[in-house]
C-alpha cells in the first residue's frame, strides 16, 4: 500500500467513525501533502527533534502547514528521549526502550503510531482521553494506521490500542 492509500485508508476511517483528530509522524511534511484538503479533521504533524540546531521540516514548509489549519508538534521522543543518551553512554536498555521494542514487535509504525501520539497529547494539540487515529511508517512515509487513546508521557502505560487498521506484513 502506497503512503497516499495508507493516509487515505486512514482519513476514511476517521470520518465513518467520527473521529475528529489525526496525528501524522512527518519529517520533512511529506505525509502532510495528502491532508492539505481535509478541513473536516484536526490534523497535527508531529516532526522529528531538532539536531545540531536544525529541524528536518523547514521552516517555510511549516509555516505552509499551520496556515493550512494543522497544528506541527516537535519535541523530544516519547519513546526514547533522555533515556537513550544514558543507554547509549552506560549501555543496557531501561524501561522506556523496552516498550517501544515491544511494540516494535508489531512493527516500526505502531511503535511510531504511539511515540507521535503520546507527543500530540503532552504538547497540548489534541484532547486528553479520547480516541484518535494516527499515522506513521517504517521508514519514509506511511504504511501504518491506528485506533488509540494515547495518553501522556508521565503516565504512557495508560495508553490504549484500539486497533490497527493497516500494517505491513
Amino acid at each position: 500500500m502506497t503512503t497516499q492509500e495508507t493516509i487515505k485508508k486512514a482519513v476514511d476511517y476517521a470520518k465513518e467513525n467520527n473521529i475528529k483528530n489525526i496525528v501524522v509522524a512527518t519529517t520533512t511534511g511529506g505525509n502532510l501533502t495528502y491532508l492539505e484538503d481535509e478541513k473536516d479533521l484536526h490534523i497535527v504533524g508531529v516532526t522529528n527533534v531538532y539536531d545540531q540546531g536544525r529541524n528536518q521540516m523547514l521552516e517555510e514548509t511549516r509555516k505552509h502547514f499551520e496556515e493550512a489549519g494543522m497544528d506541527i508538534v516537535t519535541a523530544g521522543h516519547a519513546l526514547s528521549g533522555a533515556e537513550r543518551c544514558f543507554s547509549t553512554y552506560f549501555g543496557g536498555y531501561g524501561p522506556i526502550e523496552i516498550v517501544a521494542n515491544t511494540l516494535r514487535m508489531f512493527s516500526q509504525g505502531v511503535k511510531v503510531c504511539v511515540e507521535v501520539s503520546t507527543m500530540a497529547l503532552d504538547a497540548g494539540k489534541i484532547p486528553y482521553q479520547e480516541k484518535i487515529v494516527a499515522i506513521a511508517g517504517s521508514g519514509r512515509g506511511a504504511d501504518t494506521v491506528v485506533l488509540l487513546t494515547p495518553s501522556y508521557t508521565r503516565s504512557i502505560l495508560d495508553t490504549k490500542v484500539h486497533k490497527i487498521i493497516e500494517m505491513p506484513e
